[in-house]
C-alpha cells in the first residue's frame, strides 16, 4: 500500500429511529435475474405464521459481497467463542430448510 496515499473511509450515518434495530429469526430469500429480496422476519411461539420486520432488496453482486462478509464474521466469531452448532434435525427439516452438510459449505 503506498503510504502517501490517502486512505479513503466511508461514513455510514446510522438514524436514531433505525438504531435498535429489528430482531428476526426466520428468513426467506428469492431472486430473480436482476436482484434478491431477503425478507428477515420473526416468529414467536404458538403463533402459525411469520411476520416479516424488515425486506432488503439487493443487487447480485451485493448480495454475493454479503455471503463473504458473513462467512468473515462467522469465522471470527467462532474463533473467539466456539462453533456454532445448528440444531440437530429429525427427518423432517426446519421449516423446508435442510442446511448444507458441512463439507458442502465453501472455504
Amino acid at each position: 500500500m503506498d503510504p502517501k496515499k490517502p486512505i479513503n473511509q466511508l461514513k455510514i450515518e446510522l438514524p436514531e429511529n433505525k438504531a435498535e434495530g429489528n430482531y428476526s429469526n426466520f428468513t426467506v430469500i428469492s431472486h430473480s435475474g436482476a436482484e434478491f429480496v431477503i425478507d428477515f422476519a420473526r416468529i414467536m411461539p404458538g403463533t402459525p405464521k411469520a411476520v416479516v420486520q424488515s425486506r432488503i432488496i439487493m443487487t447480485p453482486i451485493h448480495a454475493k459481497t454479503l455471503l463473504y462478509t458473513l462467512q468473515d464474521n462467522i469465522k471470527k466469531f467462532e474463533d473467539k467463542f466456539g462453533e456454532i452448532k445448528l440444531p440437530e434435525t429429525g427427518s423432517e427439516p426446519p421449516f423446508g430448510f435442510q442446511p448444507p452438510h458441512k463439507s458442502n459449505l465453501p472455504n
